[in-house]
């Protein structure tokens, strides 16, 4: 992918983008998953909201990047959740089915130049992967487009 991205190329606020940006220069490790690391790798797909995995969930900077934007992060609930207007869009994920543990992923972890910064993202085949063993009728439902995304090359 030529350059990086920008609001412009992915629908994400300025807010959001502040906050990811906030966790990046926390040096907090995190990366996006799910359909939102699919988008932004290129897949023809469409999500709502944008899945953060992170190596723990016990991390005040967490909760730093959060406030910054006027949200909290609620690390008590189950699951750890984010809180605030800014922030509603976010997920976040304390696991992956059928995947290792965040470290072993996080080592192949693409990085995606978004703005002024840089976030990790999940590959799409271990997206791909992710999907086909949840076994949720939703993400069964994504697999062809992820797959024709793949077989197109479509993505980074």
């Amino acid at each position: 992918m030529p350059g990086s991205l920008s609001v412009i190329d992915y629908p994400i606020t300025v807010v959001e983008l502040e906050f990811l940006r906030q966790l990046v220069k926390s040096g907090a490790e995190f990366m996006v998953v799910g359909m939102s690391s699919a988008v932004l790798q290129g897949a023809d797909v469409g999500t709502k909201d944008i899945d953060l995995w992170f190596a723990t969930t016990s991390d005040d900077r967490l909760a730093e990047a959060a406030r910054s934007v006027g949200g909290t992060f609620i690390w008590r609930a189950n699951p750890p959740c984010l809180d605030g207007e800014a922030l509603n869009r976010f997920d976040v994920v304390v696991r992956m089915d059928g995947l290792g543990s965040f470290q072993e992923e996080y080592r192949n972890a693409i990085d995606c130049p978004i703005d002024d910064f840089t976030v990790k993202l999940l590959p799409i085949d271990r997206v791909i992967a992710s999907k086909t063993a949840s076994g949720r009728e939703k993400d069964r439902a994504a697999l062809p487009a992820l797959l024709a995304s793949c077989k197109a090359k479509t993505y980074l």
